[in-house]
């Protein structure tokens, strides 16, 4: 694949080059995920922004009122796009009483445009794949990024080609196709979608975002961390718990934290970062649990779809993020997953998706073990909506009563 220009460097905004994350070395910008010496991944660094709180504040309510911090081209919040971010921290009184914590909050990314924080990825991804000149976009998923994917290809005019396990949810694969893009189904799980995706995209001029564009895709994460400082008054939690697919959006709230601390935006306060899995698919919190660096490969099996990647490949970097901040990773069970969606929608009025019911389970699950302290400040991280794993509680929840249209009946059903 062609190479980018020196001068198309400067499309990338404040982004100088890719640097392996394992030996450091550098790679000029462009459509490169691997490193050349080592075959380690690629990450996109900068030079420390020069940007107040105040020139972000006056900035569009969106991601894109972080592009200091972000490979995007100045102009990007002119661009077509969806203008995914800026989503609610709610302030959860009502389940931190339930759970007993002091002080928690709910950054809910459910209100993203395809209701889900993949659309901060692939908004950044897509920026990077203009740059690059590619027409086609696709990508690997377990469901939000192949919404994500689609939706923003057909607002930005591209032709969209995403790849899904065939036993996705059916709200999952309705959402997705609707956008009229490419869907492929693939006989296997999301591994197995993954790894013909890395043979399409060797072979096709198509720009994957979880693949070749992976670099730029992941930093679309950071944009959490950012809104959740900002939200926060300019300050940084002292407790974060992040669910774990790929591991990437648990290490890019960290890179966040750290970059806002080199800015000088934020005081450079400690932090400790938590991992939530679902049982069914835990290789990160395994390998926590065993002391080990070395993340072994499962075979998915749980209701937590969108967490089911067996062979994270930034599961090393989440078990180091989790380590050096002194946090934790857990995981629940299916039925506790069930238990944290039912939770969050009946404390707060949030409806999670079973992410979401992962993250909440295993945040009461690290407080029962004393891993979460109760008196510090805690963000959970709610990553997409209920509305699409309908499946997860519909055996479980109902009507309260079915009567006959008539006041006695409804006084006999014992309602009042």
């Amino acid at each position: 694949m062609t190479l980018l220009s020196s001068d198309s460097v400067t499309s990338f905004g404040p982004a100088v080059a890719l640097a392996c994350r394992e030996c450091g070395t550098r790679t000029e910008l462009g459509p490169h995920y691997a490193c050349l010496e080592c075959f380690g991944p690629l990450e996109v660094v900068y030079d420390v922004p020069r940007v107040t709180r105040e020139q972000i504040a006056a900035g569009p309510q969106s991601l894109w009122r972080y592009k200091d911090f972000l490979p995007v081209p100045a102009d990007v919040a002119s661009q077509p796009g969806l203008r995914p971010g800026w989503t609610k921290l709610v302030k959860a009184d009502n389940l931190a009483r339930e759970l007993g914590i002091r002080s928690l909050w709910v950054k809910d990314d459910s209100g993203n445009p395809t209701h889900s924080f993949k659309d901060r990825v692939v908004a950044v991804a897509l920026s990077a794949a203009r740059q690059l000149g590619f027409t086609t976009i696709g990508c690997a998923s377990t469901g939000n990024l192949a919404n994500a994917v689609a939706a923003a290809a057909a607002r930005a005019g591209l032709r969209s080609v995403v790849f899904v396990p065939s036993d996705l949810e059916a709200g999952k694969t309705v959402t997705t196709a609707v956008y009229g893009g490419t869907l492929v189904a693939v006989e296997g799980s999301y591994d197995d979608v993954n790894r013909l995706c890395s043979e399409v995209a060797a072979d096709q001029p198509w720009g994957f975002v979880n693949i070749n564009l992976r670099p730029y895709y992941a930093e679309g994460s950071k944009t959490v961390g950012f809104e959740v400082a900002e939200q926060l008054g300019w300050h940084l939690p002292e407790q974060v718990v992040a669910p774990v697919a790929s591991g990437s959006l648990l290490t890019k709230v960290d890179k966040a934290f750290k970059e806002l601390g080199a800015a000088g935006l934020v005081e450079a306060t400690p932090y400790k970062v938590f991992g939530a899995q679902a049982t069914g698919c835990s290789p990160v919190s395994q390998a926590y649990r065993d002391g080990t660096d070395v993340v072994r490969p499962v075979r998915p099996k749980t209701i937590a779809k969108s967490l089911a990647i067996g062979n994270p490949a930034d599961g090393p970097y989440a078990l180091d993020v989790v380590r050096r901040t002194g946090g934790a990773i857990a995981d629940v069970s299916d039925e506790e997953v069930v238990e944290g969606i039912r939770l969050l929608a009946r404390t707060e009025g949030i409806f999670a998706e079973t992410a979401g019911g992962v993250t909440v389970a295993v945040t009461r699950k690290l407080l029962a073990a004393g891993l979460l302290d109760p008196d510090a400040e805690t963000v959970i991280l709610n990553t997409g909506d209920g509305l699409k794993t309908l499946d997860a509680v519909a055996p479980v929840v109902g009507p309260s009563a079915t009567i006959p249209p008539s006041y006695d009946a409804f006084q006999k059903a014992g309602l009042a």
